[in-house]
């Protein structure tokens, strides 16, 4: 069974930015990996981040980096960021803190 694949409107801004043949190659790899086994963890390419760090998953496609969610029930992989790699940790800074900050306010 395949996954639907959905990019957040920051993610298509992230991937309007780039050169076409850098988003060509970036939306092959997405379709490639993310589609069939999206959680299917392998050294090179898809990694599961540990601790409370969100987006949960990342798929390395050569300086970028692909930060992605799976909603297994509903079949889907949504996609939050398309970074470069020496910009994603501090991305991944203010992802994860903009998401307690929302998860904070949800529960008030």
């Amino acid at each position: 069974m395949s996954f639907e694949i959905e990019l957040v409107r920051e993610a298509k801004e992230d991937l309007k930015r780039l050169r076409k043949t850098d988003q060509v190659k970036l939306l092959d790899r997405i379709e490639k990996h993310l589609t069939h086994e999206p959680t299917r963890q392998s050294r090179s390419r898809i990694k599961r981040l540990g601790g409370v760090v969100f987006p949960p998953f990342r798929l390395r496609v050569d300086e970028f980096r692909v930060y992605y969610d799976v909603d297994e029930a509903e079949q889907k992989v949504v996609i939050y960021g398309v970074i470069r790699k020496a910009d994603a940790e501090d991305w991944l800074a203010r992802s994860t803190s903009r998401r307690r900050k929302h998860e904070d306010r949800s529960t008030e």
